[in-house]
């Protein structure tokens, strides 16, 4: 096989938990983590010269070493030196259906699915956890988006307890295209205004992050209870972006008002706004409404469902 077409699903967070600081840096997290059908298709090519090379269809994607899917294959190329020897460089071709920096973690699951593909490629058989701890040293959301699914999320997002997953919940995410939120900013800012909230003690740090696992969103999630998981949702880098972008408050407050919404939140760092719904006709509804109540070019709607997995291969040549 020289060629592997992969698709790289994006998440949203149904939960997340800013619980202290970590002796890393980084802040100690506890975050549900959810795949969802809206993905990006990644096509990997084996190439003669042993050169990385990135194309993508969206102009605000970089294509040198500062985008993750460069880095992911860098990353291999590095850790097995005589594969990359053997079968060549790698070209990657970025089909990108999920919006840029939008917090659905889009470049975390495009590094994903290069880890996945070319373990394929250069026949390295590593398993998903190898994978998984590979994707930790890139970023903490890549380990979920090669896994998939649903699951609990701990340590700064790496580390990783599936749960049953959740299908067929539907989703409305909307977005300003034009709209960026850094995630450094937001967790700095948090970490400014409420950093006196903090757990302290690391062994509490670590008890508080594991007692996700017995919480109530949890026990919804055991039941695939869709309104009890709607009624759950929380995210405290909402306390900071909310007030700072209030395009982003008020597309939450129009999904909020709406009928047939089960539960609305902002994914991850933002700005993207998701409602949940139990069918695809009332998603469709309110995605039509919410049109007409923000009658701006810049916003961009999308309907997708929860799925249960993470990157899978399409084709492969």
């Amino acid at each position: 096989m020289r060629s592997y077409s992969l698709i790289a699903p994006a998440k949203i967070n149904l939960y997340l938990e800013i619980i202290g600081n970590r002796p890393d840096g980084y802040h100690e997290l506890a975050m549900i983590l959810q795949s969802i059908g809206l993905a990006d298709q990644i096509d990997l090519r084996s190439i003669s010269i042993d050169s990385i090379r990135v194309h993508c269809n969206h102009p605000q994607v970089p294509t040198d070493k500062s985008n993750l899917a460069y880095r992911a294959a860098e990353l291999i190329a590095r850790q097995f030196p005589e594969a990359f020897a053997k079968y060549g460089g790698v070209e990657i071709t970025v089909n990108k259906q999920i919006p840029v920096a939008a917090g659905l973690a889009g470049g975390s699951t495009n590094a994903a699915a290069v880890l996945v593909g070319i373990n394929l490629l250069w026949k390295l058989g590593l398993t998903q956890s190898e994978l998984e701890e590979l994707g930790g040293t890139l970023g903490s959301d890549v380990p979920f988006c090669v896994a998939g699914g649903t699951a609990i999320a701990t340590g700064r997002g790496e580390q990783l307890s599936p749960l049953p997953s959740l299908d067929n919940i539907y989703v409305v995410l909307g977005k300003y295209r034009s709209l960026e939120v850094s995630t450094a900013w937001a967790y700095k800012t948090y970490r400014q205004q409420f950093g006196n909230s903090y757990i302290r003690d690391s062994d509490n740090l670590v008890a508080r992050a594991n007692a996700v696992h017995s919480g109530t969103i949890v026990k919804a999630v055991l039941d695939k209870d869709a309104g009890e998981i709607a009624q759950k949702l929380h995210n405290d880098l909402e306390r900071v972006v909310l007030p700072a972008y209030p395009q982003v408050l008020q597309l939450r407050e129009v999904f909020a008002n709406k009928e047939g919404v089960l539960g609305t939140m902002m994914s991850g760092s933002g700005p993207t706004v998701f409602a949940l719904f139990e069918s695809q006709q009332q998603a469709e509804l309110v995605l039509l409404q919410v049109r007409e109540a923000i009658l701006d070019q810049d916003l961009e709607l999308f309907i997708t469902r929860t799925i249960t997995h993470g990157i899978k291969v399409a084709s492969s040549v």
